[in-house]
């Protein structure tokens, strides 16, 4: 995947772009991330910022929509391709600044593309 691949949603979850996504749950390949709080749909880099609740002690994180795997809407589930454990090492994700900070998101692009390749569940 390319850089630029990681913040476009892959070809099984085109029909997401632009949808509401807000509060959705966020699913690994191994449990539960948290809930979507807010997303980026503009073009360049699209991402979702996932509330963690508890797990990561009321953390966010930003997730590129390019390790997104798969959006059940009625179930309001989306799937990543990743673990806890690799979303949880990803760079931290501080303030919404961040998401306008080219410098902060090409490290974020970079992580997930470093990540083992997977196949969509």
């Amino acid at each position: 995947m390319t850089i630029e691949g990681i913040w476009s949603y892959p070809p099984q979850c085109r029909h997401t772009a632009g949808q509401e996504l807000t509060g959705y749950v966020v699913e690994a390949i191994d449990g539960t991330i948290g809930h979507v709080d807010r997303q980026a749909d503009e073009s360049g880099m699209r991402h979702l910022v996932v509330d963690t609740g508890v797990w990561v002690f009321g953390k966010s994180l930003l997730v590129p929509v390019g390790v997104v795997s798969g959006v059940d809407t009625e179930a309001q589930k989306i799937t990543v391709v990743c673990t806890r454990e690799e979303v949880r090492s990803a760079p931290r994700f501080r303030t919404d600044r961040e998401t306008q900070d080219p410098e902060y998101l090409s490290r974020v692009g970079s992580y997930y593309q470093s990540l083992p390749p997977r196949e969509p569940a």
